[in-house]
């Protein structure tokens, strides 16, 4: 895929972004780098490769899910509002 002027400018507008005028060349080259990277990788073969395989041994790390409450959390969390009723986040009303 090739990066031109007209891509850059739709992912400007999809990105909430603007680049200046001077830095569009260089992006182009770093997107064009980049999407070249990664069409390289799909041209790996991986037929047969388990899709959990790792290059560590180690696997995940899995914890017992248990549910728990620390009132101190909401406490610390809350003190941080601008408001709040000791329970919640005070908010104004957006909708009529």
């Amino acid at each position: 895929m090739n990066i031109d002027d007209q891509l850059l400018s739709h992912l400007e507008k999809l990105a909430h972004l603007e680049v200046a005028p001077d830095k569009k060349k260089a992006i182009e080259g770093q997107l064009s780098e980049i999407l070249g990277f990664v069409e390289n990788l799909s041209e790996l073969d991986t037929e047969g490769v388990d899709p959990s395989f790792t290059m560590t041994p180690e696997s995940n790390r899995l914890r017992e899910d248990i549910p728990a409450s620390d009132p101190e959390v909401t406490e610390i969390t809350l003190k941080n509002a601008p408001d709040s009723d000791g329970s919640a986040f005070i908010v104004p009303k957006i909708i009529e």
